[in-house]
């Protein structure tokens, strides 16, 4: 079978990634796998760092994890019910056909060729199984004036090095082709305590920092960082940092 190439945007930033990128709600996957047919296995396809896995591990018999990044999987968790493969999203061998109850592309579903893993997700779904893809939209900060300081960079500073794809994301993945019958996802966020050096870590994970470094050669996170320390307070004080939280899901037959 032909692979599309394959989108490395974060195999050079993968300790970082899994150190600075955000935990998902425990009670997101509590509702997944209660739409779940069985709880007999699951796929965290795109599955990165495990921030997924992790969740998925406690609820289900078997996981199974897939990403195309050796780097990534070298920083996901290990569980006994978890087995990782280095693997396309559109191509997953070591799963046996209608052998899945859940299927999940978290933060990930952007980057996928999306017919040729629909496909794939016909022929690994057991009667019945579940597809979410989950996105989490771009990040806000409660404080409005610190808020303020990252959409700028966001927005304006990085702006013209994101990848194409990332539109998907600011849409909530609405903009995503899925020709499946839908099921509202919960409504939910991804929120934590952050403090300045967390929020410009994060940061330092995105796909357009990472191009405009090697296009512009220097680091634009300095630019952040001086922005956020003129408005935030002491370095450690913490603030509100959310994301809301975007699906599609769907029953296959």
């Amino acid at each position: 079978m032909t692979q599309s190439p394959f989108k490395d945007h974060f195999s050079s930033t993968a300790i970082d990634y899994s150190k600075f990128r955000p935990d998902y709600p425990p009670t997101l996957f509590d509702d997944l796998a209660t739409r779940a047919p069985q709880r007999r296995l699951a796929w965290d396809c795109g599955c990165g760092g495990g921030q997924a896995t992790r969740h998925l591990a406690r609820l289900f018999d078997r996981v199974v994890a897939t990403d195309p990044s050796a780097a990534q999987l070298a920083t996901a968790p290990q569980f006994l019910n978890v087995t990782y493969d280095t693997a396309p999203a559109e191509h997953a061998p070591i799963l046996q056909d209608h052998s899945v109850d859940l299927i999940v592309a978290a933060q990930a579903a952007h980057w996928f060729d999306l017919p040729r893993f629909y496909d794939e997700v016909r022929r690994v779904a057991a009667p019945n199984a579940v597809l979410a893809l989950i996105t989490y939209r771009p990040t806000q900060i409660v404080d409005p004036v610190a808020n303020a300081v990252l959409q700028d960079f966001y927005t304006r500073t990085v702006s013209p090095y994101w990848p194409a794809d990332r539109h998907h994301v600011e849409t909530g993945y609405q903009s995503l082709d899925f020709p499946f019958p839908e099921e509202p996802g919960p409504d939910m966020k991804i929120e934590v305590q952050w403090d300045l050096e967390q929020v410009v870590g994060y940061a330092g994970t995105w796909s357009a920092v990472k191009e405009y470094r090697h296009r512009c050669g220097e680091d634009p996170l300095p630019i952040l960082r001086r922005g956020l320390t003129s408005v935030w307070g002491a370095p450690d004080d913490k603030k509100t940092t959310f994301w809301p939280l975007s699906y599609r899901i769907t029953r296959l037959p």
